[in-house]
């Protein structure tokens, strides 16, 4: 008799804890030229940073590093070369940043095996469970990443709704110049999670973007409601970004032509 494939992977069996599905919504604000607003039904995926550099693992309801319905995938981050765990302690090192503890990745996963991930946060703690930095990585529709790091003073911590600043460097939208800067501030709970960007330029806010949702327990009835009730998310993703820049352009606004990519992959933020 044929074994019964395994059911997804519990925390436990991933030798980990705190796996996360988050069920809630992305919201989008333009204020000017015109005024511009949507807001979507999506979902995203908490995960320990470590477990990319662990090999596959999973089945072919959820998976790491490997094909499944939803999956979380070493390539989709990070630098090219180098392990993601690697990448990111080599990172905060080089920044001075002691993040000695866990480091957990707020993103959207692969569905059936296709992701564009506009934005991924990497919350980078230390061995007392201070959150010492976030790492917001940033992907265009150009094939290109960027990441910003928003560190806290050394010996100091970062407080839940703390804003955080960058100046803006990386070409994202064709309707915003690469000016002005990023205000960031984030709340984790342990039941829901918020990220919210504001996009400044000299005029002051410009673009205002959230992305919520309450925490649940990865499992197969939490992977069985995004499946269902997201059908195709990631791809839903990229279409909606292009209706809603078609939206702009046929409200006239201005198109800039993409500029040259910033000399260096990470950007330092303040606090």
């Amino acid at each position: 008799m044929t074994a019964a494939p395994a059911m997804p992977m519990k925390p436990s069996e991933l030798g980990v804890r705190g796996w996360r599905l988050a069920f809630g919504e992305v919201i989008h604000s333009r204020l000017r030229p015109t005024v511009h607003a949507f807001r979507y039904p999506a979902f995203f995926l908490r995960a320990p940073a470590r477990a990319l550099d662990e090999g596959a693992a999973g089945n072919w309801l959820f998976g790491v590093n490997r094909p499944a319905l939803l999956s979380l995938h070493a390539a989709d981050h990070g630098r090219a070369g180098s392990g993601v765990n690697a990448w990111l302690r080599g990172l905060l090192d080089e920044a001075g940043v002691q993040a000695d503890g866990e480091i957990w990745l707020h993103t959207f996963p692969r569905v059936l095996g296709y992701a564009f991930k506009p934005v991924s946060f990497w919350f980078c703690h230390r061995a007392d469970g201070a959150l010492a930095a976030v790492v917001a990585e940033v992907n265009n529709t150009f094939g290109e990443r960027h990441c910003y790091l928003l560190a806290a003073a050394p010996c100091e911590r970062l407080r839940d709704g703390q804003t955080l600043r960058a100046d803006k460097v990386f070409h994202v939208s064709p309707f915003c110049d690469v000016t002005g800067s990023y205000r960031f501030r984030f709340f984790n709970g342990p039941t829901r999670c918020v990220a919210r960007v504001e996009h400044h330029d000299a005029a002051g806010p410009l673009l205002l973007t959230s992305m919520s949702g309450g925490l649940q327990q990865l499992s197969t009835p939490t992977c069985a409601r995004a499946l269902l009730g997201y059908p195709l998310f990631t791809l839903g993703v990229i279409a909606r970004i292009h209706w809603q820049a078609l939206r702009l352009f046929m409200r006239r606004v201005p198109f800039r032509a993409k500029p040259a990519p910033p000399a260096h992959f990470t950007t330092r933020g303040s606090t």
